[in-house]
Order: C-alpha cells, then structure tokens, then sequence
C-alpha cells in the first residue's frame, strides 16, 4: 500500500526552498531537462541560491532562450547556460558531454531529469526501445562521461550528489523488471506504460550501483511525486483502464503543481542532512517503498554488465 504522500509529492510542503536550500555559493550545477516542468522549477530554485554557474540542457536553441529569459525573472544575476542535447542521441550526449567540460572545472550537482512518458513505439537514433533509451541508457551515458569530473570535485572535499529521477510507476515494469531482450526494439507487445515503468526501474538499479562503483560521489534515485506537466498530458497509446486509472487521479487531485513536486529532488540535491548512497527515496525525504527487483544484486549487475557493453563505443571523449 502506498502512502498517500508518498506518490503525490504533497508532503513536500514541509520544505521550504527559500528558506531551507543552503546557499550554493561557489556550486555548479547540471540540470537535464531544465526547459519545462520540473527541471525548470528545479531551475528556478537553485538559481536563487547564486550557484557558480547553473547549466541545463534543451533539445532546441530557441527553447533554451526562452527558459534563460523565464528563469533571469526569478534570479536576475544568475549564471544560466543552456546545452543542447538530445538523450535519444550517443552523438549528441557525447558532444555535449564534451562542450560541457571544456568549459567548468568542477561539477557538484548532476539532476538527471529529462524524460519522456507513456509515448507511442518507437526507437532512439542508436536502436533502442525510446523509452528505455531516453530515460535510462542516455542518461547512464552522459553520468558515465561526466564522472571523471564529479569525482574531481569529491576528491577536493566538496559534497557532490547525482540525483537520478525515478518514479512509484516502476511497480508497473514487466515481469522480471527488465525485458532484456525487448530493449534492441520497440517492444510494442509490453504495453507502453510498462516501459516507462521498466525505464524508472533501471533508474533505481543504475543509482544503486553506480554508489557501489564510485562510493566517494552520493548517487540517489528519487520519485519526486504526481506532477500537472505536460509529461502527463504527453501519454498516448494507453488502453481503457489506463485511461480510467488515470482520470481517477487526476479527479482526485493526486497530481500536484510543479512547484510542490519539484521541491523533492532539490530536496536531494541540496539537503545538508547525509543521504544514504544508492538509496530510493520517496517525498520528501522518505525511503523509498520498491519492489523487489529494485534492490535485487543479481538484476542490478545484469543491467550495469548489459549498459557498459552497450555503450562502450561511446563511453571516451577526444582530446
């Protein structure tokens, strides 16, 4: 049985970002996602506690524009810079991954929160199911790019997090949680919701052992809550009672405003309170309810081996 609070993210009122976020001063900080939703709420608190400089990624310029206009109405003198970047793309994590690190010298928070939603079939630009691909594989890309410098920033005694977005949802992945032998293809024989769900589990497995390969970074996977976003009203492809289920939660107002839901991840990101490496928490602050295959040693390694085979041609950068 799930706590109500738990799912919805509503337990997040007891955080106040003004008051509770400490000053981030000095940070900087990475944010997937940051044009809409959540990433942009996420934006817009941690702008305000004047990191360093405050990076997020897009797919498009013209939408990064835009969201560095929104975000300078919030904080005026914050350091905001956009970097375009597709997750269905190798290349194009790879690229960013190196425009990135020519430009900063430490890297103290890592949100993975991009994503994509109950979408119709299909495959990213390097073969895989899209669902798996964005949410998972090409996140796991841009983290295995980016270590080199997040555990630079640990080793010189700063507090460096990677906060990686799951969801409740992922008690809805197949049976097994992870249909392996469905991720080269579109997997349309899994109904499209479970494979979101199978992409949020792999994202609780890849916190969980990258905290056992890199112990020095703190790696947590979090489920921010039922957020009003656009991610919602994205899903297609869904069968009545998916269809029902969620008309259900919406009349029941389990979906929250962005500004409450967001609060949890920056909660991860910034809480001076020591977080548990490679632990699942629920909002706000609680350990995470998972199902079984969440915390199975077998499946993680399974997955880890699976990912680094599979993304071994574009794990180096040139130069």
């Amino acid at each position: 049985m799930f706590r109500l609070g738990s799912i919805t993210g509503s337990n997040s009122a007891v955080f106040y970002p003004e008051n509770d976020i400490p000053s981030l001063v000095g940070k900087v900080i990475l944010i997937t996602g940051g044009s809409a939703g959540l990433g942009k709420q996420s934006l817009i608190y941690l702008a305000q506690k004047k990191p360093s400089e405050i990076w997020f990624t897009s797919r498009t310029r013209s939408e990064a524009e835009e969201t560095c206009k929104d975000i300078r109405k919030h904080a005026p003198d914050a350091t905001i810079k956009p970097l375009i970047l597709d997750l269905g793309s190798f290349k194009s994590i790879q690229s960013a991954a190196q425009l990135l690190l020519s430009q900063i010298n430490r890297l103290d928070i890592l949100m993975l929160n991009a994503g994509v939603m109950g979408i119709a079939p299909g495959l990213t630009e390097d073969g895989f199911e899209i669902q798996f691909g964005v949410n998972y594989l090409g996140h796991a890309l841009l983290t295995k790019l980016l270590l080199p410098i997040l555990k630079t920033t640990a080793s010189k005694g700063h507090t460096v997090r990677v906060v990686v977005l799951s969801s409740y949802s992922h008690w809805n992945a197949p049976e097994g949680g992870i249909q392996f032998q469905h991720l080269k293809t579109t997997a349309e024989q899994i109904p499209t919701l479970q494979r979101y769900a199978q992409s949020k589990l792999a994202n609780i497995l890849l916190a969980r052992q990258l905290a056992k390969e890199h112990p020095e970074v703190t790696f947590v996977a979090v489920h921010p809550g039922a957020a009003n976003t656009d991610l919602q009203a994205g899903v297609t492809g869904i069968g009545l009672m998916e269809r029902i289920l969620n008309a259900t939660v919406n009349r029941f107002l389990l979906y929250q405003p962005v500004e409450t839901v967001a609060k949890h991840q920056v909660w991860a990101a910034t809480t001076v309170k020591e977080l548990t490496n490679g632990e699942y928490y629920d909002p706000l602050g609680l350990l995470g309810k998972r199902r079984p295959e969440a915390t199975d040693e077998d499946l993680a390694t399974r997955l880890w081996n699976w990912t680094e085979e599979e993304l071994k041609v574009f794990s180096t950068l040139e130069g």
